[in-house]
């Protein structure tokens, strides 16, 4: 590659890196909704629909046409999102929604100062230390993925574990976030007693809420615990999605599981679909997560002070060894995506 050919390299993505901005904008002022549902529109009209200043949608709609995610009409100048990116910055219920993520990107950005400090001293940057935005955008994400193959496709992968849901089973969702996880359990499984735990504070309370919000606060309980020292026991399941590599003591973390699950339950590690292989792969999923664990994975399970810290992309082999260490004999991997590897791990 040449001197220009990178220079081009790098101000495209210079350029994603601006434009996520105009795509969190879009989606927490519900620009890319109006469009899917009331498009071709102008920039006057979709200023209307959505409450906001006509001169500033005319600019956010030029970005996004350079961008290539809308489409112009030269003669109306009517602007449409066509059909096919609907289901990426439109349908938060389409297993391809993308756009949530990018409302985390105001926590990461404005860690830079902390992660400058942190590259110098070895130390970490906490998740609390960040916006709150990075739990609702983090969570929103992950969400379309959980929402298709969670209850549809990776529980059913495991075995007996929806068997004994559907008797009436008993759910730890560690390290549950906002807690969409946890609720999509429990509206599949009816009879089952579903907990939620997690360190944050914050992301805890809006659990709750939500909860109440949905219905299920009667039989879903949303606590502040960590990995290590979460109450209960006799767990037929015990989830992890997406946060045992976030953890600055794994070990400990899984043989907290070990001690919580029945003698015949199953521990459900949800973990990045990544590996030390990929780091020079450059495929999309690859450069997302290896950025991510540059700024925001590696510093959290740094500040956590433990023997470990693993980064998002340890791989398989990895998250095997810390469970083998931990006491568990049997391990598997259950099913799944670009995104994500589900694995079934069992006393």
């Amino acid at each position: 590659m040449s001197v220009q050919e990178f220079h081009q390299k790098v101000i495209t993505d210079a350029g994603a890196a601006v434009r996520g901005v105009t795509v969190a904008l879009g989606e927490r002022l519900g620009l890319y909704k109006a469009l899917a549902e009331h498009g071709p529109l102008t920039a006057a009209e979709l200023a209307d629909r959505t409450g906001t200043n006509e001169r500033y949608i005319e600019e956010w709609l030029h970005a996004q046409l350079s961008a290539g995610y809308v489409e112009r009409d030269p003669g109306s100048q009517a602007y449409t999102l066509p059909a096919e990116h609907v289901a990426v910055l439109a349908d938060a219920k389409s297993v391809t929604f993308a756009a949530g993520f990018f409302t985390a990107l105001k926590a990461l950005y404005a860690t830079e100062d902390l992660l400058a400090e942190a590259y110098k001293t070895g130390d970490g940057v906490g998740w609390a230390e960040h916006d709150a935005a990075l739990d609702t955008g983090m969570g929103s994400f992950f969400q379309p993925t959980y929402e298709h193959k969670l209850v549809a496709e990776w529980l059913p992968s495991l075995r007996d574990v929806t068997t004994k849901l559907t008797n009436g089973g008993t759910v730890a969702d560690v390290g549950c976030g906002v807690g969409h996880t946890t609720l999509l359990i429990a509206r599949a499984f009816p009879n089952a007693t579903i907990h939620g735990f997690d360190y944050s504070e914050e992301a805890i309370s809006l659990a709750r809420q939500l909860a109440e919000e949905a219905g299920l606060s009667d039989r879903v309980v949303f606590e502040v615990a960590s990995a290590d020292d979460y109450p209960g026991a006799g767990y037929d399941l015990v989830c992890f999605f997406n946060a045992l590599h976030d953890m600055g003591d794994p070990v400990a973390a899984a043989e907290h599981v070990l001690k919580s699950l029945d003698s015949d339950g199953t521990w459900m590690l949800v973990e990045s679909n990544v590996s030390p292989e990929d780091i020079d792969t450059q495929t999309p999923a690859a450069r997302m997560f290896m950025a991510l664990s540059a700024v925001m994975c590696l510093p959290v399970a740094v500040a956590q002070r433990g023997p470990h810290a693993l980064g998002n992309h340890s791989g398989e082999q990895a998250f095997r060894a810390i469970a083998e260490e931990a006491g568990f004999t049997r391990w598997r991997r259950a099913n799944e995506t670009p995104v994500n590897a589900v694995y079934e791990v069992r006393p």
